[in-house]
């Protein structure tokens, strides 16, 4: 019998024993004040040409409808409607992604001239054509 009641008062010291103040007389130091670190926004790419995309209106969709840029231009499209929309190649050498209302696309680079149709995949009746020149 005394041997249990002398484990359990060792058991008892060792889970105690964490919670004692040590015997050390000094204060604790006071936590650092915590500091703020902010990483700096990569630099946005202004497109040299923003299109606005207006509406789920047909060929009225996009405005302009018939954007001109030259060969090493950039272009994106901001989406002033209320739905997501996207501005997408009709022969698939370009997409914007999907573009949220409010949002602006990632500006994208026109490396070959020609005339692009392009449409929005969720609504395939917005249409517009985008001119690439030399």
């Amino acid at each position: 019998m005394r041997f249990r009641l002398d484990a359990r008062i060792a058991v008892l010291a060792l889970l105690l024993a964490p919670s004692c103040g040590g015997g050390s007389s000094s204060t604790p130091a006071a936590p650092p004040n915590p500091t703020t670190t902010t990483t700096p926004a990569p630099p946005s790419a202004v497109a040299d040409v923003t299109i606005t995309i207006a509406a789920n209106a047909g060929a009225s969709s996009y405005s302009p409808s018939g954007a001109t840029v030259k060969v090493g231009q950039t272009v994106a499209w901001r989406n002033s409607d209320t739905d997501f929309h996207t501005a997408t190649d009709n022969g698939g050498r370009w997409n914007t992604g999907t573009v949220a209302p409010g949002a602006t696309s990632t500006a994208i680079a026109m490396t070959t001239a020609g005339s692009f149709p392009y449409h929005c995949l969720f609504h395939p009746g917005m249409v517009a054509t985008l001119t690439v020149t030399q």
